[in-house]
């Protein structure tokens, strides 16, 4: 009789041809629409945020690597690439060089390399660096220029503009919301929002559009789902529809909640990192209505206009409790009941 041997390997079994590459390149991919907008809008200076800050992110990688006697060519998988990326998407297009690389260094040594490289570090460390920046440097972190076809504005959105150095600069949508509703409702225009190429903001963040071009693309390919995405933008709809209702002339309607701000780049991008994120379909669920409950919290009552940044990095402290609680129950489970 023959003798047949079998191999026992760990789990997963079932394997497709996903990588670590793959993946952030398909990320990296979907984030070019936002960054040909923010070009567009704000030029060369958008384009200098962009690549600064992606490179320093891959150099600071490989340095990393380097010292730790690991091998150099993981700082082009891509994880690094879409760390710098993201960073440089989430700063004003003003903002100085030293700033930008102080961020880079922060999001990659100290938010990630630190706690042992990728899948190991608890927090996202793009947004880890955006609020370190935001803490250490109030002032240019909070100047936001108008986009080239603004720039002879005088106000916008109600809220005057301001001349500093060679740019002129005034308050984000949600600024001026938080600054006088009253008075900025009135010049809302929703499809500045969704297009972007006339919305001061964070460079990555002004084109709702083409954020959302790039969302479909990672459900597309899988590589993310829509658990995330939906309970944040749904919970945060839920909230500013209630609101609106109640008070319309100091609340705005849900429609300007999803399309300014950073709501798409932080629910589709930021909030879905797989190493900060939960791992099953409830606790995704859970962790998404938690996001957009802190996001949405922060922007009608906090002292910040936005609070995505703050929701996630929240919410991935409380991701390893999710996923002790929500691990689905195996095939064929029956508790045993204890004999009295």
């Amino acid at each position: 009789m023959e003798n047949r041997t079998f191999a026992v390997a760990n789990s997963p079994h079932v394997h497709d041809n996903s990588s670590i590459q793959k993946i952030m390149w398909n990320v990296f991919l979907a984030l070019i629409p936002a960054t040909f907008v923010s070009v567009y809008a704000f030029g060369f200076q958008a384009a200098r945020v962009i690549a600064v800050s992606t490179i320093a992110a891959v150099v600071f990688e490989y340095i990393a690597l380097l010292f730790m006697k690991r091998d150099w060519r993981a700082c082009f998988d891509g994880s690094a690439a879409v760390t710098g990326l993201l960073l440089g998407l989430t700063l004003p297009s003003n903002i100085s060089t030293g700033i930008i690389l102080i961020g880079s260094f922060v999001a990659i040594i100290i938010a990630k390399q630190v706690f042992g490289g990728l899948g190991h570090n608890p927090f996202n460390p793009a947004l880890t660096a955006r609020v370190f920046l935001l803490i250490a440097f109030p002032g240019p972190l909070t100047t936001w220029p108008l986009p080239r076809g603004l720039e002879n504005a005088s106000k916008f959105m109600g809220v005057a503009t301001t001349k500093v150095a060679d740019a002129v600069t005034t308050a984000t949508p949600l600024g001026a919301i938080k600054q006088n509703a009253v008075q900025a409702m009135p010049n809302i225009n929703i499809n500045d929002l969704v297009f972007g190429l006339q919305t001061p903001g964070s460079i990555g963040e002004i084109s709702a559009l083409a954020l959302l071009l790039g969302g479909i693309w990672l459900l597309y390919k899988k590589i993310i789902t829509w658990h995330i995405p939906v309970a944040v933008i749904a919970s945060v709809g839920f909230v500013a529809l209630i609101t609106w209702r109640i008070d319309p002339k100091h609340y705005a309607d849900p429609f300007f909640h999803f399309f300014a701000g950073g709501l798409f780049i932080g629910a589709f991008f930021m909030a879905t990192d797989y190493v900060t994120a939960p791992i099953f379909s409830t606790g995704k669920l859970i962790y998404g209505a938690g996001v957009g409950l802190l996001t949405i919290i922060i922007r009608l009552w906090g002292g910040y206009p936005e609070g995505i940044s703050f929701a996630i990095l929240i919410m991935n402290a409380v991701t390893p409790l999710l996923d002790r609680w929500t691990v689905p129950k195996p095939f064929g489970f029956q508790k045993v009941r204890s004999k009295s």
